[in-house]
């Protein structure tokens, strides 16, 4: 089932997601830069959710945060409660 999750802080206004079986299957960036959503878009597609969320969350682009960082925000939110 795909949801979005509304990003706060980043030029990209949302991202539309879906993870199957603990891996990300489809992920679509709303707004901001199309060459750079667009690429982490593709990148995490067939990643395990929890590779994802330790390879992006923290990065920094202005404000504390970035699209990547939020990208890992919204999955966080698929990870079962004992993930550390």
């Amino acid at each position: 089932m795909k949801k979005t999750y509304e990003t706060q802080g980043t030029c990209s206004v949302a991202i539309n997601y879906e993870v199957q079986d603990g891996v990300v299957v489809a992920c679509e960036f709303v707004g901001g830069c199309p060459g750079n959503t667009a690429g982490v878009a593709k990148l995490v597609v067939g990643r395990k959710v929890e590779d994802v969320v330790r390879l992006l969350k923290g990065i920094n682009c202005r404000g504390g945060t970035s699209c990547p960082d939020q990208l890992a925000r919204a999955l966080e939110r698929e990870l079962p409660p004992t993930f550390a």
